[in-house]
This record gives structure tokens, sequence and C-alpha cells, in this order.
């Protein structure tokens, strides 16, 4: 049979075979690209499974170290570090006492782990008797108040040995208030990746029973982000730049790849993206009922969130993931 023009462009050749396949490969996922979160809690002794988050675990600071030491130990660059407090009152100041399981944690950690990058989260949200993200002023949180407890918190971190500041409150001005903050005090070198661009989102459920940190009314609307905008997203990016973050993040990864290509189509800067415990829940849950195949939907997941430009990627799924990239 005479061959036509459009049998000899056959791109099926670039894919016969595995090894075909990964000499073209325009994306690669790699175990550096990671960030496990950790949560922290009082006391000695403590590994509890968290019920809606499958293989998470609240961990005092000494199960904590042990874990540290499993993810560096798999090639995991890096760990970002919530908690739950002691106590808890209007302004969140447990966030800032040194005595918190976070600073305890983060002091551990760099002390048994140096090699870790040690990023440590910066809201008020669990650490407040009303689970809001900052001071309340009736029933509004008022944003230039809260800005000098975040100031607090981020310094405390920073002395406990944190490597990197992250603040996730979306109050506006906080990413300069903190590297004033931080400078001030002589933490010139400790960066922060800022959530330029979180999202007020269904998907955070787990992570509110977590971090015990939903809030006792109300929602965060009026400081999170619309779903619906990404023109606005841009806006929060350029801020964010301009008063000091050193890397940009988006939150959450999966259902704002746009929002993640845009920003990365934008800026020259390093871009994060948080994927998220409800995304991670729900392919929990599809695996133990048998729905779908865990490792490929894990790491084809986490390729599209690469792929969309990505540089880092916060993820649940970093440890399993590592182990299957290894092989």
């Amino acid at each position: 049979m005479e061959n036509s023009f459009e049998q000899k462009l056959r791109p099926r050749r670039m894919r016969i075979n595995e090894n075909v396949r990964a000499m073209v490969r325009e994306t690669n996922i790699s175990v550096k690209d990671f960030v496990y979160p950790i949560f922290v809690v009082p006391g000695e002794n403590i590994k509890e499974e968290i019920p809606s988050m499958p293989g998470c675990y609240h961990l005092s600071v000494d199960k904590a170290v042990e874990l540290a030491r499993e993810i560096s130990a798999l090639g995991i660059p890096s760990v970002e570090v919530f908690g739950l407090p002691e106590y808890k009152d209007a302004i969140g100041s447990s966030a800032w006492d040194m005595t918190s399981p976070v600073q305890r944690a983060i002091q551990a950690i760099k002390a048994k782990v140096p090699e870790l990058v040690i990023v440590g989260d910066v809201c008020l949200c669990q650490y407040t008797d009303h689970g809001h993200c900052g001071e309340l002023c009736g029933h509004y949180v008022d944003n230039d108040a809260t800005l000098k407890h975040l100031q607090k918190v981020a310094v405390s971190q920073a002395e406990a040995g944190a490597d990197m500041i992250a603040p996730s409150d979306m109050m506006d001005g906080r990413v300069a208030a903190i590297r004033q903050a931080l400078d001030d005090k002589g933490f010139i070198n400790t960066s922060i990746m800022s959530y330029a661009v979180k999202y007020a989102s269904g998907y955070y459920g787990p992570f509110r029973d977590a971090a015990d940190s939903a809030p006792q009314f109300g929602d965060r609307r009026a400081y999170q982000m619309d779903p619906a905008n990404s023109r606005e997203a841009m806006k929060e990016v350029e801020l964010d730049l301009a008063e000091g973050a050193d890397i940009i993040m988006v939150k959450p990864a999966l259902a704002y790849l746009d929002v993640v290509r845009q920003v990365r189509d934008s800026i020259n800067r390093p871009v994060a993206v948080y994927n998220v415990s409800g995304e991670y829940a729900m392919v929990k849950a599809a695996a133990a009922n048998g729905w779908i195949d865990e490792k490929r939907i894990v790491l084809e997941t986490l390729t599209s969130m690469k792929r969309a430009g990505a540089d880092i990627i916060i993820t649940y799924h970093a440890i399993d993931a590592a182990k299957w990239l290894r092989g």
C-alpha cells in the first residue's frame, strides 16, 4: 500500500517504550521538589493518625525529630512545621511562645537534622480561641493590628532556627512587616515564602481537623481570595514581590493550575504550590476503596503541578512519592 503523508507523521514513535519515553519526557518530578508538612503537638511519645488524613500524624516533638530523620534519609530537602498549642487566646499569643511545640520542634529538628530546610508557617488561626487568622475588632479581622503579631511569630521561628518563613494569613502588608522585623533582628538571610495566592477554598477541610483551626463563626472569605478570580492573583503576587517575598506560593494547587501557569509566566522567582489536605484526602479515600491506582494518580498529579510551573511542591504525598521515585 502506498504510504500517505499522514502515515509518515507518527508521534507514537516517541512513545514506543519506556526508555524512549524517558528520553523525550518534557517534565520530570524529583524528590528535591518536595516539602513535607508535619503537625506537632504538646506532650511526649505521641504519634496519632489524623482521621481525615490517613498516613499523616499528630506528633510530639521527639516523634517529629524521628520523622525528620526519615524524611532526610529519603532525600526530601524540607519540612514545613505546623502545630497545636497548649493554650489559645484572643490574639494567638502562643504562636510566638518559645516553649510552644512549633518553636521546640524547629529547634530540635535543626539540632538533630541540620541539613533539612525548615519552613515555619506564620498564621494565627490555630492559636486563637476564635479560629480566625488575626486579632478581631468585633467580628472583623483587624489587618493592621494583626501585623505586629505576625512579626512576633516570624521572629520567634527564626530564633528557633527556621530557614524560611511562610506567612499564610493573607493580611495585606504582612510580607513587608515580616521582612522588616526579621531584618531588624539580624535575620537577613531568613527567606520568605509567601502564600501570595491563597484562595478561600473548600479543599482545606481536613487541615482544619489536623490543626484544630476551624473558625468559631463566619468564614475567611473576607481575607482569603475568591476562587473565581485570577487577575486578582497577579495583583497579590506583584504586591508580595514588591514587599520582599523570595518565593511565591499558590494554594490550593490542583484546582488552580491555570493560576500557577499565569504566575510562572509572569515572574522570575521560584513558584511553590501547596497540594492541600482535601486533595490528599480524596486520593486516599478513592485508593482505600480500590477505585484508583494510588501510586499512578499521585505521581500524575504531582507531575501536573510541576508541568504547570511549580518549582516547589508542598505535599502530604512526599514520603510515599519519594519512595516510589527511588524505585
